[in-house]
């Protein structure tokens, strides 16, 4: 659905909106700003555009950060939503989030002396996760292109539908419906180790470098899919991966690649991301972009700027 807008403001760059939760909105210029001024329990809007995010800003209460997306939209007009920087959820942030933003850097969730549970981490594109207390526990990872390899300090997460270089050191939680691109293994203690999880789930994903060996303890393991397999561990699918899917671009963690099943493997297809709960191709967070904006250059002669802009909701 298309909605036109009539607003009469003060236009400023990249402005950025921070609703409390009692409604209050407040503007600030900077995302570490807007952090720091940020009350408990509100969500920080952020445009299309560029934001740093300086090491020394810890978030230490719950806040909601979402993006306008991360990936290229011909229709958003404002582009996407880039932070630069890492993201720490310290003590305090409990049921937190973050969606719908190109993360430069690593999300890392509590430390060696405070334990953060429940934070979400959604439609974003980012280096890595770094959970820093095996006590954190509800960290739920879905729908995200993860490029470098996550550790989880044995700590449990729900871990789902990602496009993901590798996990490491979980302890508990489900590992479902993702693309791994790295060497995949599961045990303890090995300097080796890709994936080395114990009590997990781990069940419908696809391993692209070959192989699934499982030497974990407590995981429960089914339905995994490789293209050749040590033991019985996985279903091995025989195939060049450039035949199986639209665009395996060897493998890469980028939106250039298409990780959705050619019609010969249809078959295939609760493998991978596209199975389960699904994965969403325009890595938006479901809220309204801007599709069209007319900003004279010049106020009228009451000395008003009548700014109409045309958004769409995401789906």
């Amino acid at each position: 659905m298309f909605v036109a807008l009539l607003a009469t403001v003060t236009v400023q760059a990249q402005q950025i909106a921070v609703v409390s939760g009692d409604g209050t909105t407040n503007i600030y210029q900077t995302l570490d700003d807007a952090i720091s001024g940020a009350t408990a329990g509100s969500t920080i809007y952020l445009p299309g555009g560029g934001f740093k995010k300086s090491d020394g800003i810890k978030i230490t209460k719950k806040l909601t950060i979402v993006g306008i997306g991360h990936k290229a939209n011909s229709e958003n007009a404002d582009g996407n939503t880039v932070i630069s920087g890492n993201m720490y959820f310290n003590d305090g942030s409990d049921d937190s989030a973050v969606m719908g933003c190109y993360i430069s850097g690593n999300i890392f969730v509590g430390d060696n002396y405070a334990t953060v549970n429940n934070v979400l981490i959604k439609y974003c594109n980012l280096n890595s996760i770094q959970v820093k207390s095996s006590n954190c526990s509800g960290t739920f990872v879905c729908q995200n292109y993860i490029r470098g390899e996550s550790n989880f300090s044995g700590s449990e997460c729900n871990f789902s539908n990602n496009i993901a270089h590798s996990v490491n050191n979980l302890d508990g939680g489900i590992i479902d419906h993702n693309i791994f691109t790295s060497h995949c293994y599961l045990s303890r203690g090995s300097s080796s180790v890709f994936l080395n999880c114990d009590n997990c789930t781990i069940s419908n994903n696809v391993i692209l470098d070959s192989e699934l060996v499982i030497n974990g303890t407590g995981c429960l393991v089914s339905n995994n899919l490789c293209k050749v397999v040590w033991g019985d561990e996985c279903n091995c699918i025989g195939e060049d991966w450039n035949n199986v899917f639209v665009n395996y671009n060897a493998g890469k963690i980028t939106p250039s690649s298409d990780f959705h099943f050619k019609e010969a493997f249809l078959q295939y297809s609760n493998y991978g991301i596209y199975g389960g709960t699904g994965f969403s191709d325009k890595g938006m967070a479901p809220l309204p972009y801007i599709v069209a904006k007319d900003i004279p250059e010049q106020t009228d002669a009451e000395g008003k700027l009548n700014i109409k802009i045309r958004v769409k909701a995401s789906e």
